[in-house]
């Protein structure tokens, strides 16, 4: 197209009756056109410096930048929240099963509460059918043999690292049982949440998808004994549901309270939402 189109007055003999002498006389037209085109043609690539081929040498010396033109560690605007499947978001290692430096390692973690972006360097991985978030720094440092995971900082970012991970570990029959025995603190809660589970096990696997989608740290104390963590998930075509967690710093990690009758919020159904403001979205689903 237009390119490599022919052009109908490119030199194409017409039909007609002409002489011998209009036929020269056509030649020669013809030949003082296409001299006239290649003179045009030359013409323009000259007043271009030469764009049509290649140039031997450089015909000036380039300038430097200026120094503002050079990048900085400065950002021109606000931050978004980071997106942990997007194609922009820098590949992080999976970090390992079982380390000595992160999670409930860390002497002095941050304090900061991640009320407006999401934990950085997370990896997302399957347990069962649910997507949890892994990170160094935050946790789980540590993996049971029997699979459950461990060893969170002792910080806000660690609480919510706890909570996803809990409640994604105990939608995994496998080994939702080790997971209420060793990831929730005792107490009558506790044992109802173990017999629901056995009794759960006779029944047919609720084949609903369920994965994180974002966060909000409702309560953190200052002594850090608690937090309280609204966890948002997409509950199949059903919409976004956001459940009420307690974590309570026990023995050295984060542990999930639970009500007396064995669930996470009482008799309140979880809360439909109907859009994300005011979380910070966090999910390892594309």
């Amino acid at each position: 197209m237009g390119l490599f189109s022919r052009d109908p007055d490119s030199g194409e003999d017409s039909d007609g009756d002409g002489t011998g002498m209009l036929q020269q006389r056509g030649l020669v037209a013809g030949a003082i056109v296409v001299v006239a085109l290649i003179l045009c043609l030359v013409a323009f690539f000259v007043l271009r410096g030469g764009s049509g081929t290649p140039a031997a040498t450089p015909t000036e010396t380039p300038r430097t930048a200026e120094p503002t033109d050079q990048p900085t560690d400065e950002p021109s605007g606000p931050p978004a929240t980071p997106d942990p499947t997007g194609s922009t978001t820098p590949r992080v290692t999976p970090p390992p099963a079982n380390n000595t430096v992160g999670g409930c390692h860390v002497a002095k973690p941050p304090q900061a509460i991640p009320r407006y972006y999401a934990p950085t360097a997370v990896t997302w991985q399957f347990d069962g059918a649910m997507l949890i978030p892994l990170q160094v720094a935050g946790g789980p440092a540590a993996t049971r043999t029997n699979g459950v995971k461990y060893c969170f900082a002792h910080s806000p970012t660690g609480a919510v690292l706890a909570a996803m991970v809990l409640l994604g570990q105990v939608q995994n029959r496998s080994i939702a049982l080790d997971v209420l025995k060793e990831r929730v603190v005792p107490g009558p809660g506790q044992v109802r949440a173990i017999a629901q589970a056995k009794a759960d096990m006779q029944t047919p696997l609720d084949t609903t998808s369920v994965q994180f989608v974002g966060f909000k740290v409702v309560a953190y104390p200052k002594d850090g004994s608690q937090a309280i963590i609204q966890i948002a998930s997409q509950l199949g075509d059903q919409g976004v549901g956001a459940l009420l967690v307690t974590m309570q710093w026990s023995k050295g990690d984060w542990r999930a309270v639970l009500q007396d009758d064995g669930s996470f919020n009482g008799t309140v159904e979880p809360d439909i939402l109907s859009s994300l403001n005011g979380y910070v979205r966090f999910s390892g689903s594309s």
